[in-house]
C-alpha cells in the first residue's frame, strides 16, 4: 500500500507525538527507579532497564497497534520495578534473592574454588579483575569479594599495603577539593572569586609556566592548599611514550 504525501506527514506526526510520550515517560520512570550510576546496577536492574527501553521504543514506532497498550505495559513494568526496589530495601531476604549477595572468592591468598564455581566465574576472569585493581599476584590478596553488581573488592595483605603517613606517625593536612578555574579555554570566574583570586593572579601564574594566553589551557584547577594543576591543549611532553604496536592506517 502506497501512502500519499499527506498520509506520510500524518504518520510522521503520530510517531513524533508517541516518541515524546515514550521519552518523557521513560525519563520519569528512570528518575523514580533508576540507579545513580551504571556500576551500581545488578543483572536484574540491567535486564529491567533494557525491557522498559524496548517497550518505549515500541510505543514510538509500532504504528500497527494503538499506543495505550504499550503505555500501560510500560507503566506496569516500571511500577513493578519500583515495588521490587522498595521491597529489597525493606526486606533483606528479598534483596538477597533478587540482587544476590557478596561472595568471597579469594581468602588469605587462596582461590575459593567452590565459590568461584557457584558464581559462574572462570579463574581467567578473576585474574583479569585482580589486574584491574593493580594486583598481578594472588598471594598478595587477603580477601577478594565479588559484589552483586559484578565488581571485585580487594583487601591486600598488610605487608603488601602501601605505606601511609599514619603508619609513619606523620600528620598530613587535607588538601581539600579542587575547583576548576579554566575549562576548555574559558575562565570560571565564580570559582576564582571562591578562592579570593582574580584574572590578574591567574594570568600571572600561567606566565610563570610559560603560558601566554588562557586559550592555550584545556583544564586548570586549584585546591584549598594552593596547588594549581594545569593541562594544555598541546602538552609539552619530551619523548612521549607510545605503547601501540601498529602505526596505521589512520
Amino acid at each position: 500500500m502506497i501512502l500519499d504525501e499527506g498520509e506520510e506527514m500524518s504518520e510522521g506526526l503520530v510517531v513524533v507525538v508517541r516518541s515524546l510520550i515514550g521519552f518523557f515517560s521513560l525519563l520519569i520512570f528512570a528518575r523514580i527507579i533508576g540507579k545513580s550510576q551504571i556500576s551500581q546496577l545488578t543483572f536484574f536492574d540491567y535486564v529491567l532497564g533494557i525491557t522498559i527501553g524496548s517497550m518505549a521504543a515500541s510505543l514510538a514506532t509500532d504504528l500497527s497497534s494503538r499506543a495505550w497498550p504499550h503505555w500501560v505495559a510500560l507503566i506496569t513494568w516500571a511500577a513493578l520495578g519500583y515495588v521490587m526496589e522498595k521491597i529489597t530495601i525493606k526486606w533483606r531476604y528479598a534483596a538477597k534473592f533478587l540482587e544476590g549477595e557478596p561472595v568471597i572468592v579469594v581468602m588469605s591468598g587462596k582461590i575459593m574454588d567452590d565459590a568461584l564455581r557457584k558464581t559462574n566465574y572462570r579463574i581467567s576472569e578473576l585474574m583479569g579483575l585482580l589486574r584491574n585493581k593493580g594486583i598481578f599476584d594472588v598471594s598478595q590478596v587477603d580477601f577478594a569479594i565479588l559484589e552483586p553488581n559484578g565488581q571485585l573488592s580487594v583487601l591486600q595483605k598488610p605487608e603488601n599495603l602501601p605505606l601511609t603517613p599514619k603508619d609513619m606517625n606523620i600528620k598530613a593536612s587535607s588538601s581539600g577539593i579542587s575547583s576548576e578555574l579554566i575549562y576548555d579555554g574559558m575562565i570560571v570566574e565564580q570559582n576564582l572569586r571562591q578562592f579570593k583570586k582574580d584574572k590578574k593572579w591567574l594570568q600571572k601564574e600561567l606566565k610563570k609556566q610559560g603560558i601566554k594566553d588562557v586559550s592555550e589551557v584545556f583544564f586548570a584547577s586549584l585546591n584549598p592548599a594552593g596547588s594549581l594543576y594545569i593541562d594544555l591543549y598541546k602538552d609539552r611532553l619530551q619523548n612521549p611514550v607510545d605503547i601501540g604496536d601498529y602505526k596505521g592506517p589512520y
